[in-house]
């Protein structure tokens, strides 16, 4: 099978690598689903799109987005078809696994300053131990005030860390199972040790220290912690890995990287037959569930309303509209690493640079929580690719009975529209730095691209 860097051979490569420049700018300042949001919808603005709420009539050729509370996205470019008769959409989700803080964080223990934390989503918890940490999120003030906070990502900014035990005193840790190594309420985040100057016999000083630090530069007091959404993620750029830069290496590809190159095929659309729509959802890590979710309402209800827009206020229509859909599910899928030969079935597994993964069903054991696409609907895109000449691939997430994984396709599924898994193949997933081919970054971007134009 051909490969994707034999497909752009020579001097064609230098698509490739252009394409991933912008993917890991995109990747470094986008390390919460608020970043994310907020730079797709400058990417949005700065190509034409207009918010959805500031527009009246639709006519095809518009471009719209609408933002659901700064977490979740959905983008349109109006079709010249009626709207009933369906779209062509992409999803992706824009959360990762991190950390988070809990309401009350701030304590001072032993003459030390820690976070008390939360884990989001399935991590290691070994894995986010004695690495550089930075605090991303926003801390809401009574008053309304909303304060964004990324502190640990420029090079004269201190960084946040989970401490780990040393070698010389670890006999007992070593002998734990990996879930154990680094329990859920050990992970707390080693936040200062200064004390301020106190009256005698006053505690607590180094926590006063910081507390007085926290108001001095961001404006923000002890209980402003109950209404803030910071999380812990690991500081630094992506970076450019191997001898001959052929991946990408960094935070949150799980599933940024479906994110960003949808959203640019997305964008690359001009005057399309149907409808075309590019979601960007949260919390699929955690069950998709909640007001940003892909179990929310929020997309039917933009659906809806675009449809009342054309003076179509009808249930029937906005079924119709769903039904008639065609989706894929753009997230990633697990590549062959050949230090862990035994998690994969070597026939039904996706390996580095031979480009997009279609995964018939995700899900665990017994295809328990799958979407499982009809086949009808993977001899189109078959055919489409091939027609285009896409380099793709098919994979599970291992082997069977060995693990599985979730997506939002089940969610999209259940609406009665017709999706697939379709994402960019990704070893070390759910740890603070993840790898991806550089080639299949850059295939998995045509891929989206020749389904928003051709499929039907």
């Amino acid at each position: 099978m051909e490969t994707v860097w034999e497909k752009y051979g020579g001097s064609k490569q230098k698509a490739i690598m252009e394409f991933s420049e912008g993917y890991k700018k995109f990747l470094g300042e986008s390390k919460t689903e608020r970043e994310a949001v907020k730079y797709a919808i400058d990417l949005l603005k700065k190509d034409g799109f207009k918010d959805l709420k500031d527009v009246k009539k639709l006519k095809a050729g518009d471009k719209v987005y609408a933002n659901n509370r700064d977490k979740n996205l959905c983008a349109f470019i109006i079709g010249k078809e009626d709207l009933e008769n369906g779209m062509n959409i992409l999803g992706a989700h824009i959360d990762s696994p991190r950390v988070d803080l809990k309401q009350h964080p701030l304590y001072e223990d032993s003459g030390l300053v820690l976070l008390d934390t939360h884990y989001y989503g399935g991590i290691k918890k070994y894995q986010w131990v004695a690495q550089p940490m930075a605090l991303h999120g926003v801390v809401c003030k009574k008053d309304g005030t909303v304060i964004n906070v990324a502190i640990g990502e420029k090079e004269d900014e201190p960084v946040i860390e989970f401490s780990d035990l040393l070698i010389h005193l670890a006999q007992d840790q070593m002998q734990k199972t990996g879930a154990k190594v680094v329990e859920g309420e050990d992970l707390n985040a080693l936040f200062g040790s200064i004390p301020a100057k106190g009256k005698d016999g006053e505690k607590e000083l180094v926590k006063k220290n910081i507390l007085d630090i926290l108001k001095k530069q961001y404006n923000i007091e002890e209980d402003d912690f109950i209404s803030a959404e910071l999380e812990i993620v690991p500081a630094g750029k992506p970076r450019d890995l191997g001898l001959d830069r052929s991946m990408v290496m960094g935070y949150g590809h799980d599933d940024r990287i479906c994110a960003y190159t949808s959203l640019i095929a997305f964008m690359e659309v001009t005057k399309p037959e149907r409808t075309t729509c590019c979601i960007l959802v949260d919390k699929e890590e955690v069950g998709s569930i909640g007001q940003s979710g892909m179990q929310s309402r929020f997309f039917e209800n933009t659906i809806a309303e675009m449809l009342a827009m054309a003076g179509k206020e009808s249930h029937i229509a906005l079924r119709h509209a769903l039904r008639n859909s065609k989706m894929l599910s753009s997230d990633v899928s697990v590549a062959f690493d050949p230090n862990y030969p035994s998690v994969c079935e070597p026939k039904n597994t996706a390996y580095f640079g031979k480009g997009i993964v279609f995964n018939k069903y995700t899900g665990a054991r017994g295809k328990s929580g799958c979407n499982d696409a009809r086949p009808e609907y993977i001899a189109q895109l078959r055919k489409i690719m091939d027609d285009e000449k896409v380099i793709y691939q098919t994979a599970e997430l291992g082997r069977v009975d060995q693990g599985g994984g979730g997506t939002i396709a089940y969610i999209l599924g259940n609406l009665d529209m017709d999706v697939i898994d379709a994402g960019i193949a990704v070893q070390n997933m759910h740890a603070c730095y993840e790898t991806a081919s550089k080639a299949d970054i850059y295939e998995g971007y045509i891929a989206y691209r020749t389904f928003l134009r051709d499929i039907k």
